[in-house]
């Protein structure tokens, strides 16, 4: 997973073809539950790249996506945004959500 912040963001989600966007926090439970299952499903998905954005250290990222609760992920393709979610979700769930 690469950190993201306002100098990469942009040239990370333009140069992948298929991004997930984790907008977490370090003291948020539910974010520290997902990060493995992200990892799990990116691990099975070669087509899948997955970027964290830690929203206390880059406020501007998450006004820019109108993140008011967190976890929340953020689906890009070719460079363009595509759909969210908030909250903790299972491997099957993302799985979907990816399709």
């Amino acid at each position: 997973m690469t950190e993201l912040n306002n100098e990469n963001f942009n040239d990370f989600i333009n140069s992948n073809n298929k991004v997930l966007v984790d907008l977490w926090a370090p003291w948020c439970g539910p974010c520290r539950m997902l990060g493995p299952v992200l990892e799990e499903v990116a691990a099975s998905h070669p087509e899948i790249v997955i970027g964290k954005v830690n929203v206390d250290d880059n406020e501007e990222l998450a006004r820019r996506f109108n993140c008011q609760s967190i976890p929340m992920v953020l689906l890009f393709e070719n460079g363009e945004f595509k759909k969210q979610f908030i909250g903790y979700n299972s491997a099957s769930f993302i799985e979907e959500f990816i399709k």
